[in-house]
């Protein structure tokens, strides 16, 4: 068993990231300012008895914020 894991490991390929590493910057910047402007315009929206549109855009900037920090901790070298 132990040595069908390790040729196993042995001819799998290495991992290579969907998105190249040089762009996680860039996407980090973008995706943090889109939710800061989202933040913003939350703010600015006025209260409604069914908040469906409060909803999407709160929801919409907790994505982008999040998948941002993940980006900017991949750009800094904590892979997460």
């Amino acid at each position: 068993m132990a040595d069908y894991a390790s040729a196993l490991h042995k001819s799998t390929p290495a991992f290579s990231p969907l998105v190249p590493v040089a762009l996680l910057p860039y996407l980090a910047f973008i995706l943090l300012s889109a939710t800061f402007v989202l933040t913003f315009y939350f703010s600015t929206l006025p209260k409604e008895k069914i908040p469906a549109h409060e909803l999407a855009v709160a929801s919409t900037a907790s994505l982008l914020g999040g998948f941002g920090v993940v980006a900017m901790f991949c750009t800094a070298g904590v892979y997460v």
